[in-house]
């Protein structure tokens, strides 16, 4: 187990929203992590937020678990999964809400996995003319850019400063390119020193290739 992941520890708590499933060090928690919104107090909140709905002992009002305002049943009945909320099942949320947390979704059951699960690049650092063959990964925390060779490197992914995705390959339409590459900036902690890594598709194997591909993609996605 890396230094970073030596208090990946969890907790089932229970909120007024639902059950959470949280680091029980705070400073263990995902960067891509959302605090719970403070709901609206039910006295300031006569009325649903979005049809003006009057509440009344018919007319319940519900709370999005996403930003915490009031809404009727109707404005406020879908049920999606919240998991930069560390939700376990899915949680009320209003229609607007639901849209962004269905497509945020799709980002932690593809993109994060795909980083977690990691792929091999040749490493080159500032600048030297010398790379090393090195297995890339996502923390299981998602704190942290995991890099395993000879060397071993630990970069906090709060420190990361620029993202630039290298590619390959064009045609007229400008399509069909690949990528093939990444160059990161990121600052030491504890300085403001800003150092350079240089990241390139192991050619080895298609496999290899393919791989790397969607593990640079899923980083630009994460870098957005």
């Amino acid at each position: 187990m890396s230094g970073c992941e030596a208090r990946d520890a969890k907790k089932l708590v229970r909120s007024p929203s639902g059950l959470r499933m949280v680091p029980e060090h705070r400073s263990a928690r995902s960067p891509f992590g959302l605090d719970e919104p403070p709901w609206v107090p039910d006295k300031e909140c006569p009325r649903c937020m979005q049809c003006d709905a009057k509440f009344d002992f018919i007319t319940r009002k519900h709370h999005c678990r996403r930003c915490g305002k009031c809404f009727c049943d109707k404005c406020c009945s879908k049920k999606v999964p919240l998991p930069r909320m560390c939700f376990v099942d899915p949680v009320r949320q209003c229609a607007e809400c639901a849209l962004i947390s269905q497509k945020e979704t799709e980002f932690y059951d593809k993109q994060l996995k795909v980083l977690m699960n990691g792929a091999t690049f040749f490493v080159t650092l500032g600048t030297s003319d010398k790379s090393e063959l090195m297995v890339c990964r996502l923390s299981n925390n998602q704190r942290y850019l995991v890099l395993d060779g000879d060397s071993h490197y630990e970069i906090e992914i709060i420190q990361i400063s620029t993202v630039q995705i290298l590619t390959e390959g064009f045609t007229p339409g400008g399509g069909n390119t690949r990528a093939i590459g990444m160059i990161l900036q990121y600052k030491v902690p504890g300085s403001e020193e800003v150092t350079q890594m240089k990241f390139t598709a192991s050619e080895d194997f298609s496999c290899n290739k393919k791989l790397s591909a969607s593990w640079l993609a899923a980083m630009h996605k994460v870098s957005k």
